[in-house]
């Protein structure tokens, strides 16, 4: 089960993270209470492996400005959350890194669809922390695609039986008063690993 920990801020939760064996990490680079700016997110990004996914999160920016945020963060990966159209993945496909597509449960589910390699199936309410409907996504995704959305280590494993996803991404449910956890980091890669 591939493992994405995102809205990571500080170099302790991006070492617990590695260490448990996430496969992606993310770093917000759009307007979030979780954002860092771009140098932070290239100086977060030094400490994790080759093998770990850099993934600099955007929402609604252009992508000129996206371009421009993730060269300066050095990020392995552009994650685009929401109604980005066509378009913006086009222009971005040049990039030389990982584009991955963060939409909500009712949008075109089919990875790959923009150009994308990785795709994020998310809560109707991104970001909102709160469980959905994930079984009203089995069968519908195709290739290499990350549940997201309510997930935390108490309810991944039900979650991956009920929607069969690819991989699971999660934020808040690693989180301890609005901080990520390193210990909930942990418990949650090894819940959704089934360990």
């Amino acid at each position: 089960m591939y493992v994405k920990i995102c809205g990571l801020r500080e170099a302790g939760q991006v070492d617990a993270a590695v260490e448990a064996g996430a496969d992606a990490v993310g770093f917000v680079l759009t307007a979030s209470k979780r954002q860092v700016t771009p140098h932070e997110a290239r100086v977060l990004g030094e400490a994790v492996p080759p093998g770990v996914l850099t993934v600099a999160v955007f929402a609604g920016e252009a992508p000129e400005v996206v371009r421009a945020m993730a060269a300066e963060a050095g990020v392995r990966a552009v994650q685009l959350h929401g109604d980005h159209p066509h378009g913006d993945f086009l222009a971005l496909a040049d990039l030389g890194v990982t584009l991955v597509r963060a939409v909500a449960s009712h949008a075109n589910l089919r990875c790959g669809a923009y150009g994308e390699e990785l795709l994020i199936v998310d809560a109707p309410k991104p970001g909102s922390g709160e469980p959905w409907d994930w079984s009203g996504v089995r069968g519908r995704p195709s290739g290499k695609w990350m549940l997201a959305g309510g997930l935390d280590a108490g309810n991944v494993r039900r979650a991956i039986t009920e929607a069969q996803p690819w991989g699971v991404d999660v934020s808040s449910g690693v989180e301890r008063d609005g901080r990520k956890d390193p210990d909930l980091i942990r418990e949650f890669v090894a819940a959704a690993r089934g360990g």
